[in-house]
């Protein structure tokens, strides 16, 4: 591509244009609004939105979510730096992704937002357990739930000013880089929290800590890292609690899940972004479906021949799983490659679809202990 080349996007009247102009200037893409009708620009017949071709791709992503003139989506650009959240719950996979998000915001020159959520017993009136050694009746009488209440929160509090102090003691020893962060606690399902906070404030980045895959089989239907993945409108990366680097720059060997679909290139564009820097050795691994077993081998090579043309600092490669036995497949490419990361598109669907027919990332979530991005298309 052309860098310095603009290319039309979008044709809207004068304020659509200007809401789509808002909306891609926030996410750093350079945006020249022309009229149409140059030779008698008064007459107004349509605005043309025009973008670099680089930024296509992510300009797509963009524009293709159905929400994207909802009165949420057009605001003001935040100020200052970009944000990256990282949930946490305060075990050690969560921390573990922490200190990863520290460097990747370093990368991006990003600032930290600390998350942790908490159930209110008065709310959900059942038996719910904090800890080990903590649980709680929701038979009690108000106002032992209004202390039991403020106990939690109490407790909350002291675990994030523990996790703060731990921080900013690893930024002073050198162990993670000096990234500007805050913290916050909220009340409520996490999930909820977590989506309403994307949607509001757009972060660059949510990283989560996920446990191991013998722990995560128990409990596979109340993953909250699962649900963000399904739901959220953002760019996740699940950190497992054996991580095979300490820093974004150490990933060197990547597996994308292609779909053949052209939600390929704007995935693909999104893991260029995030690791632009990074020398990456990515297999473009070809996903079989009913209707093609053995694969779509023309759509794999185009998007092959597009990623080499287009992102010269990665080496790229392509693989095929099998349709009935991907996930053993996928462990014996792991084996092969030492995979460092997963990235995979992933489609809003519907609950029904998430619950009878989950993804690959789902799928892989549960039963493999990679680092994963999902990229949402």
């Amino acid at each position: 591509m052309q860098p310095d080349r603009f290319i039309t996007i979008a044709i809207h009247t004068y304020d659509k244009a200007h809401e789509l102009k808002t909306i891609l200037e926030c996410e750093g893409l350079e945006v020249v609004l022309q009229n149409v009708n140059l030779s008698t620009p008064v007459v107004s017949s349509g605005i043309r939105v025009r973008i670099h071709e680089s930024d296509l791709p992510m300009a797509l992503r963009l524009i293709e979510n159905i929400e994207i003139f909802s009165p949420k989506a057009i605001k003001e650009c935040p100020a200052g730096e970009p944000e990256i959240l990282v949930p946490t719950d305060f075990s050690k996979s969560s921390v573990q992704a922490c200190h990863l998000a520290f460097h990747i915001a370093a990368l991006h020159k990003a600032r930290i937002k600390l998350l942790h959520t908490y159930f209110d017993p008065v709310l959900t009136n059942t038996s719910l357990q904090l800890s080990d050694s903590m649980t709680f009746d929701g038979t009690a009488d108000v106002i032992q739930q209004l202390q039991e209440d403020k106990q939690i929160s109490q407790m909350c509090k002291k675990q994030m000013e523990e996790l703060e102090t731990s921080l900013r003691e690893k930024i002073k020893n050198g162990i993670i880089p000096p990234v500007n962060f805050s913290s916050e606690i909220a009340e409520g399902l996490p999930e909820e929290v977590i989506n309403n906070y994307s949607a509001a404030n757009h972060p660059l980045l949510i990283v989560m800590g996920t446990r191991g895959t013998d722990k995560q089989n128990r409990d596979m239907l109340g993953s909250v890292t699962a649900e963000v993945l399904d739901t959220c409108r953002s760019c996740v990366f699940t950190v497992p609690e054996t991580l095979r680097f300490k820093r974004a720059e150490d990933i060197r060997e990547v597996v994308y899940l292609a779909s053949s679909k052209q939600q390929d290139i704007l995935a693909l564009d999104a893991l260029y972004r995030m690791l632009p820097e990074t020398s990456l050795s990515v297999t473009l691994v070809s996903l079989p479906s009913k209707k093609k077993p053995k694969g779509d081998t023309e759509a794999i090579a185009n998007l092959l021949d597009y990623c080499r043309k287009n992102y010269p600092a990665y080496m790229f490669k392509t693989i095929q799983l099998s349709f009935s036995h991907e996930i053993e497949d996928f462990n014996g490419l792991d084996k092969e490659l030492h995979i460092d990361m997963i990235a995979v598109p992933t489609p809003r669907k519907n609950i029904f679809i998430r619950l009878f027919n989950p993804s690959l990332a789902h799928k892989l979530l549960f039963h493999s202990d990679i680092p994963m991005l999902s990229i949402p298309v």
